[in-house]
């Protein structure tokens, strides 16, 4: 288990940060960007958390364990080891997640705008923050090896988010459509 006795090390004071195996890399690599925007990702779902009500708190509560895997998993070079990789399973349980979800939602007859209701838009917001994790990911293996269940995981979450948003938005009745055109 992780103990922290000191915050403040100052190891990172000259830009640069240690990874998983101990070697040190700038704090603006790829790889450190890319797990400190999954890291971001948690946050906001934090956030959605206090909006999203009792339905939703124990999916979001793993959903946030598995993003720390997942930063644990990047934080580490390669895909071998012993280390704390995420798993398909972990995906596999969001598609279930979505799926349940999404049977009781109309279908989508428009795209749908952020919003409708301070959960719903909180979804969104996360929703893209894990957007972006992933295409951080995505840039990272095409020139590290990552784990590929890293880009599956972050992908089905993404989705999971958006379908999390039109639920919280009384079932997708809520929803804010998108107007092709707007107001011109």
């Amino acid at each position: 288990m992780v103990r922290l006795d000191v915050i403040t090390t100052r190891g990172g004071d000259g830009g640069q940060t240690s990874l998983g195996d101990g070697s040190r890399v700038r704090k603006d690599a790829l790889r450190v960007e890319a797990f400190g925007t999954v890291d971001e990702a948690n946050a906001a779902i934090g956030v959605l958390r206090l909006h999203a009500g009792a339905e939703a708190d124990p999916m979001l509560a793993r959903i946030q364990n598995d993003l720390f895997d997942l930063g644990a998993d990047l934080c580490v070079p390669g895909t071998g080891g012993d280390r704390l990789r995420v798993s398909e399973s972990q995906s596999l349980r969001l598609e279930q997640e979505l799926a349940a979800m999404n049977a009781v939602i109309a279908p989508l007859r428009s795209f749908v705008l952020p919003g409708g209701s301070a959960g719903a838009a909180h979804a969104h917001v996360a929703r893209t923050v894990v957007r972006r994790a992933e295409r951080l990911v995505v840039a990272l293996a095409a020139v590290e090896e990552v784990n590929p269940d890293a880009v599956k995981y972050l992908n089905r979450l993404s989705d999971h988010l958006f379908v999390l948003g039109r639920k919280l938005n009384d079932d997708g009745r809520k929803d804010v459509a998108w107007v092709p055109g707007g107001e011109r």
